[in-house]
């Protein structure tokens, strides 16, 4: 298999699926003629028309609002969200109409939506542009949330939204655009609510999405030096959460630690941390730790933003203390 950059298995994905199906559209600001804001979508609109992808106003609740209103008549549209942060102005339309209208309509109406957030701290943006806010989303009933570490699932999970009649956030770590990876060339999709096991393990459980999947890697490498086998679980979607890969891990070893980008308090690892505890309570033998971002503002400068986000050594020592427990 070739190795591909992240942020150009995007690129095939939605290339791939716009050849594939014609009701396939892209919006967002300047993704035409500028590629947008990482030039994921630079060229695109050569190859398939400004009918196909289209730009819009500064105004996020507008355009997911277009957006929500062209699933509902039958196209299958692709947003992009500049920084995840600005999908805040876009609440209402997402969390109060995408997510309901299967629900309150059943099989007359449906909204195959995507929406491609590039989210996360790592490149020094500062507080409004570094945010991973996927905890607003991953708690709603009736959106999807697709978070991949790989450039082979960011293509997948890419394809597999596209495809999937609910409407799906798709979170894409900015600091991953530039990480390689191989990708098939066959067309392939990567099931939405279904986790991988990326490093088997027998001491402590490390259970992460995004970004942070890498960074427990590292951890699990710097932890095998410790002779401690940490096992890796990288959720690729936390709506559907897979539990089941995680119970199972878990009750292996005995120990769990949940990490996350986003803050530590009201969290995603929150969640996964108290399912763990009610699934695995009889054998688990240290408590489940949380590792996650400091609450605060994200910090523009690096020094601060290291200090404020959580790294492989953070999650190292988390998983050094559950093991000592």
């Amino acid at each position: 298999m070739p190795e591909v950059y992240y942020s150009h298995a995007i690129r095939q994905a939605l290339e791939e699926e716009m050849r594939r199906d014609e009701r396939v559209i892209l919006i967002g600001e300047d993704i035409a003629g500028y590629g947008g804001a990482f030039k994921l979508t630079a060229g695109i609109v050569e190859a398939f028309g400004p009918e196909r992808v289209r730009n819009t106003p500064i105004a996020e609740n507008g355009f997911i609002g277009v957006a929500v209103g062209a699933a509902l008549t039958g196209l299958r549209p692709v947003a992009e969200i500049m920084f995840m942060d600005f999908i805040t102005l876009a609440m209402d339309q997402l969390v109060n109409q995408a997510a309901k209208f299967r629900y309150q309509y059943g099989p007359q109406a449906s909204v195959p939506l995507v929406v491609r957030c590039p989210s996360g701290a790592g490149r020094c943006y500062g507080p409004t542009h570094s945010q991973s806010l996927e905890r607003y989303f991953f708690s709603t009933p009736g959106l999807l949330v697709a978070c991949p570490a790989t450039p082979h699932d960011a293509k997948g999970l890419l394809k597999a939204s596209i495809r999937c009649d609910d409407p799906v956030i798709f979170l894409e770590s900015k600091v991953l655009y530039g990480t390689r990876g191989e990708v098939l060339e066959e067309d392939y999709v990567v099931p939405l609510g279904q986790a991988a096991v990326r490093r088997e393990g027998t001491s402590v459980t490390l259970i992460a999405y995004s970004r942070m999947v890498v960074e427990s890697l590292k951890a699990a490498e710097a932890l095998s030096e410790h002779n401690v086998n940490a096992a890796v679980i990288d959720l690729r979607t936390i709506a559907p959460l897979d539990m089941e890969t995680v119970i199972q891990s878990v009750s292996e070893t005995g120990r769990a630690v949940v990490v996350e980008e986003g803050w530590l308090t009201g969290g995603v690892g929150a969640e996964i941390a108290s399912r763990t505890m009610e699934a695995c309570f009889d054998c688990l033998q240290a408590p489940v730790r949380r590792v996650a971002a400091a609450d605060v503002p994200v910090p523009c400068a690096h020094s601060l933003e290291q200090a404020a986000t959580p790294d492989w050594e953070d999650i190292g020592r988390a998983a050094l203390a559950t093991v000592a427990y």
